[in-house]
């Protein structure tokens, strides 16, 4: 291949990568597509793209290669550290060869460099798929020389222009996950580490950097992602010379990570998506997502989850009249939560002891499966695999499979210690409790939960960190199980929404974005969780009238309204709930079907309004003939009346009729409303992005649900 740059083109997305002179791939451009670029307009985009160096390539290491490194003058973040017990620690990798290949995702550029001097070698992949115009890529390191070679590091790092002078990521707590924050992208780094074993329910999910201002509708911005569920870190950097990038990678434990001679290292898959807007990059991970030929296709089941309803309080017939009065409201799967097994009376003993206690359930859960499914609904059963309580069958036997990195199994949380799966015995426990249950019971869902972070995750009997090998090791039972009962769904629960991932989601079919089902929380926390994961992939639970978590008490349509943008479920308790309760719930899910199909394949949308009181957000059809949005009041307003609703996503050229619609109750006699909500209203969808309608007044916490249909 002459020095001539790569263009890789897909999905609306141009990459142009210089491959010259032997050095590692640098990206010259991310981000809109240029078109087709002959020989000659590639080299002069090069040209263009060269700064000018005086004395010094250290002072100006322009472009950057996506794998900076030390010994070619970069002075920032380093893309790979290591060592042999203090040497072959400064690489330099050169002699660089690159392939351009076809792959049914899209084109891929392969380069393979080595550093004779130090017995490395390095492949790195980058690739731009076709389904979405995402970005991804990754690298392999391999040690050629006699000598241990310990891998500290291994980022790479995906460029961005000077017009990303904001960057915007995320952070959070329990039932509080995914509040956005923003700052100026000024000289120095920005890192965001996650060092519990999982990404954490305060991990940033996605770091984005963009123009001044940017919002869900306007301003061009470029967003990092790593597909792992284990300790990383994503970074953006701007040095004094003007480069600005976006790195990713696993946070690696001392000695995680030591390769021999022969042994290859591989990175996980870096993403990058940009937009113009934060819907146009969160559409780029939907569509991918969207696009694997795994992702769930048939309509998503409605689900009564029992937790809220009967927490640890099982009973057969009790839990069979719950089903009966899910299955009366069109609920479509039943999910036994937390409680069934050996000796479950709370959250203090038990965990790891996979068998259904006798005590509770004389007959096993077969009884209750089998009802469940003569209701219409398929059975689901609750897991924490990973975890264990010291005060457990499991645990007084073996020992040995808890994490203990010196000290002892360390600090409980929530009473709770980690299963070491590093350990063949715990896997292979682990899979033959559950593939049997499984299979006997003809579970069709499991909700796996993941409660602890791993804070003293050491391999007994050495203490080695067992982190890295704890996440393959879930992924690897995740697959098993699916391999051994063909359409089993699992869903990623960790407190919450703590392993929310692209890694995760190669292998589950279902993210619970957080414990609470607050409505005036679940707004936000799905709208952030939307970034990456697409509506059908979020649960999203009717709760109890007074929140489990925040004891905010709702009417029924708010929360029903917020839980209907999801994978839509049941979590209040049926069994205290009156008639009239039961019968709005019961117009709320069927609503929820008819609509499901829009739901969970049209492009989500939000608008951007001045004013932080207001939210519209809401979903249309790939082929702009119908939609849904709700317009929400989320505080008290400065000013009153709201104002117009002005309605993004629409096709300038048609013209829709816009109504509310009311699938619960209907509005209060004497509501005062705005004349067209009373009789519906038809404009172009260009005068109802540009003009809009006027809004309903709303109390805090209360929205309007609104239809719009093309003509």
């Amino acid at each position: 291949m002459n020095d001539t740059p790569i263009h890789l083109r897909a999905g609306g997305t141009s990459l142009v990568v210089a491959v010259d002179g032997g050095r590692l791939p640098r990206i010259l451009h991310w981000g809109p597509d240029l078109g087709e670029l002959g020989d000659a307009a590639l080299a002069d985009l090069h040209r263009a793209a060269l700064p000018a160096i005086g004395d010094s390539a250290v002072t100006y290491p322009q472009p950057v290669p996506v794998l900076p490194q030390l010994t070619e003058g970069w002075l920032g973040r380093p893309g790979l550290v290591g060592d042999s017990d203090g040497r072959r620690w400064a690489p330099f990798f050169r002699e660089a060869t690159h392939e351009v290949g076809d792959t049914p995702e899209g084109p891929v550029l392969r380069t393979s460099a080595r550093d004779p001097d130090y017995g490395l070698a390095i492949d790195i992949e980058i690739q731009v798929l076709g389904s979405s115009g995402l970005v991804r890529q990754r690298a392999g390191i391999r040690n050629d020389a006699a000598q241990p070679y310990r891998v500290g590091s291994l980022e790479l790092a995906l460029p961005v222009p000077s017009d990303a002078t904001e960057i915007l990521d995320l952070t959070g707590r329990w039932a509080l996950e995914r509040v956005p924050q923003r700052r100026p992208f000024r000289v120095g780094e920005w890192v965001r580490a996650s060092r519990g074993g999982k990404p954490g329910l305060e991990h940033t999910l996605l770091l984005v950097a963009g123009e001044s201002g940017f919002g869900f509708r306007h301003g061009t911005v470029w967003a990092t992602h790593l597909a792992w569920s284990g300790n990383q870190v994503l970074a953006a950097e701007l040095t004094p010379a003007g480069t600005r990038h976006l790195a990713a990678g696993e946070l690696l434990l001392p000695g995680e990570v030591v390769l021999g001679q022969g042994e290859e290292f591989r990175s996980r898959w870096q993403y990058g998506s940009w937009g113009v807007g934060l819907d146009e990059l969160a559409a780029r991970f939907h569509r991918h997502l969207r696009s694997r030929p795994r992702h769930p296709r048939a309509p998503r089941p409605v689900v009564l989850n029992t937790w809220e309803a009967v927490y640890f309080r099982h009973d057969l017939d009790t839990l069979l009249e719950l089903a009966e009065r899910g299955a009366e409201l069109g609920a479509e799967r039943f999910v036994l939560d937390d409680g069934w097994f050996l000796g479950r009376r709370d959250d203090t003993s038990s965990l790891g002891d996979w068998t259904v206690d006798p005590a509770v359930w004389p007959k096993g859960l077969q009884p209750l499966a089998d009802r469940v499914r003569e209701l219409g609904m398929d059975f689901g059963l609750w897991f924490e695999p990973e975890m264990v309580n010291l005060d457990s069958d499991l645990a007084r036997r073996h020992p040995e499979w808890i994490f203990d990195a010196g000290h002892g199994p360390g600090l409980p949380s929530r009473h709770q210690h980690v299963l070491d799966l590093g350990h063949p015995g715990a896997y292979a426990y682990l899979f033959e409790r559950m593939s049997e249950l499984v299979g006997s019971l003809g579970i069709a869902y499991i909700k796996w939960d993941h409660n602890r972070y791993l804070l003293d995750a050491g391999h007994v009997p050495d203490g080695r960190p067992g982190v890295r090998t704890q996440v393959q090791q879930a992924y690897r039972l995740m697959a098993q199980l699916k391999a051994a009962h063909p359409g089993l769904e699992i869903e990623s629960c960790a407190s919450g929404g703590g392993r929310v991932d692209l890694g995760v989601l190669e292998l589950t079919d279902r993210v619970w974005p957080s414990d609470c089902n607050d409505p005036h929380e679940r707004l936000e926390i799905q709208r952030w969780t939307g970034l990456l994961v697409p509506p059908e992939l979020q649960g999203t639970h009717i709760g109890a009238e007074e929140s489990h978590t925040t004891h905010r008490t709702h009417p029924l349509d708010y929360r029903a309204e917020k839980a209907l943008w999801g994978h839509l479920g049941i979590e209040t308790n049926l069994l205290t709930a009156d008639d009239g309760t039961r019968a709005a719930l019961a117009r709320w899910v069927a609503f929820h079907k008819e609509h499901r199909a829009l739901l969970h394949t049209g492009e989500v949308v939000h608008a951007d309004l001045a004013d932080a009181a207001y939210r519209l957000e809401g979903v249309v059809s790939g082929d702009r003939s119908e939609a849904l949005y709700a317009f929400s009041v989320v505080e008290r307003p400065a000013t009153w009346p709201p104002g117009r609703i002005r309605f993004p996503g629409l096709d300038d050229a048609r013209h829709y009729t816009v109504e509310a619609v009311h699938p619960g109750s209907a509005p209060a006699a004497g509501a005062v409303l705005p004349p067209w909500q009373r009789a519906g209203v038809t404009l172009s969808g260009r005068a109802l992005r540009l003009v809009g309608v006027e809004a309903p007044s709303l109390d805090v916490d209360r929205s309007v649900l609104l239809r719009v249909t093309a003509s």
